[in-house]
């Protein structure tokens, strides 16, 4: 599927729902079900990637070639996460063509300052509003095509409030944004509000179950105005979920005979994988007659 196919859901006014994906498992699960954009997490990438949080321990390299990765193995439109863009404004020059030519459909760069963190903990501190607009319009000039979209994050809600976040999501939009996301309101009417004072460009709702933002089902997002919802944490958690029951069952009892973490058959995932695709190949090219 090429990146203008995002462009033109947004265009048609299409909401889109964007489940977090973090590896190849999660990408081909999520890819299979007909989503019409996936979000690779830059909490999940470092979690699974690294073992380490997301505090601005994750590069570029890292992140770019799980972009790579990603979008040549799946047909699904991917927005991906690039914290702050790795930098000053050459960096971001560099990790838009990096990610275009990845294959993502779209980049998400955030305000934060240097070393950035996950947009639900505390201890987020943001750049002055003009550094943050400079590294829009040059992530704009640095792209091959208009398709491949900008998301411009702020973080200034939690530490500066709402009004502050909805002036940076006004000048975003200036500086050539294609989609706003301010991140982590505290409440529905916070989310109104912003709903309501920022119109004419596509919103974003970062829905994260345990994070700072109520949880809404879609028909409320679309109610309120928002036009995406990134799901990052859902698969992960879920699935760090099944790891630690599966291994306390092995643990206990030296097997995973009555555990109540549900698994997998060995043959989906081997369907998941393709290995359908391997056996047929070495039917029609056997190693040895």
């Amino acid at each position: 599927m090429t990146i203008s196919a995002l462009r033109q859901r947004l265009n048609a006014g299409e909401f889109i729902v964007a489940p977090g994906v973090f590896d190849m498992i999660s990408a081909l699960s999520a890819d299979r079900m007909g989503f019409p954009a996936l979000y690779m997490t830059g909490y999940g990438v470092s979690a699974s990637h690294l073992g380490l949080p997301d505090a601005g321990l994750a590069t570029y390299s890292d992140m770019v070639s799980r972009v790579d990765t990603i979008a040549r193995g799946t047909n699904t439109p991917l927005i991906a996460d690039a914290d702050t863009g790795f930098g000053g404004l050459l960096n971001v020059d560099h990790a838009v063509k990096g990610y275009e030519r990845a294959g993502a459909a779209a980049m998400q760069i955030e305000d934060q300052e240097f070393p950035k963190r996950c947009g639900h903990t505390p201890g987020r501190r943001v750049v002055p509003i003009e550094d943050m607009c400079r590294k829009i319009k040059v992530a704009v000039e640095a792209r091959d095509s208009r398709d491949f979209l900008i998301i411009a994050r702020t973080d200034a809600r939690t530490t500066l409030g709402v009004d502050e976040a909805i002036r940076r999501g006004e000048a975003f939009a200036e500086a050539g944004a294609d989609i706003l996301f301010i991140e982590s309101p505290e409440s529905e009417e916070e989310m109104s509000i912003i709903c309501s004072r920022l119109k004419g460009t596509p919103l974003l709702a970062n829905i994260v179950e345990g994070g700072r933002t109520p949880v809404l089902p879609r028909e409320r997002l679309e109610e309120l105005g928002y036009q995406i919802s990134i799901h990052p944490g859902s698969a992960f958690l879920a699935a760090a979920a099944a790891y630690k029951g599966i291994y306390e069952t092995l643990k206990a009892t030296g097997a995973t005979i009555g555990s109540n973490t549900p698994i997998m058959p060995f043959s989906d995932m081997n369907t998941l994988l393709g290995f359908d695709k391997v056996w047929a190949f070495e039917q029609r090219h056997p190693e040895r007659d």
